[in-house]
């Protein structure tokens, strides 16, 4: 069991810092009231070519877009991380809590990696209360999504969060 996987948004740097430590070129940062957009590259990656991110950080979710090489397509849209993201001036870092959801708009969503989070705390790795805190978010997208036809983007309008995204 691995514990929680942190990155490192530097806006001002123009990296992005994954959980291995590999400090990535970022092509497309934008800061908004609510979240930070991220866009870049994936070298190295044969599964997909380019990621682009949004975080959230009151909803304590990083949604992404994966572009897929060819081969390895996936059925989803969109993919969400839950864990914590903080904001230190133009430093944005998140903590993976292990739940994700994968969305395919307008048909439903999945939630995956629930062992993984009973395993981590079984471990030591994740306390109750951000394994709770953790279940608690992921159930409020999963509401959040159904309430809105599984659209990423009306039930985040509904937020008055608007998602912009760019097709690499």
């Amino acid at each position: 069991m691995h514990p929680p996987k942190r990155e490192t948004f530097d806006v001002a740097a123009r990296t992005n810092t994954d959980p291995k430590g590999i400090v990535r070129a970022v092509d497309v940062y934008d800061v908004r009231p609510w979240g930070l957009y991220m866009a870049r590259p994936t070298p190295g990656r044969a599964q997909f070519h380019y990621l682009e991110s949004w975080l959230l950080p009151s909803l304590s979710i990083r949604i992404s877009v994966f572009h897929f090489s060819p081969g390895y397509e996936r059925a989803q849209d969109f993919y969400l991380d839950v864990g914590p993201i903080v904001v230190d001036g133009d430093v944005w870092r998140t903590e993976d809590h292990y739940l994700d959801l994968v969305v395919r708009t307008g048909t439903g969503v999945d939630l995956l990696d629930v062992d993984e989070l009973f395993a981590a705390v079984r471990e030591g790795l994740l306390s109750t209360e951000a394994a709770a805190a953790a279940v608690a978010t992921a159930a409020l997208a999963i509401d959040g999504l159904a309430a809105n036809g599984y659209d990423v983007d009306a039930w985040l309008a509904h937020l008055e969060m608007a998602l912009t995204w760019r097709a690499a």
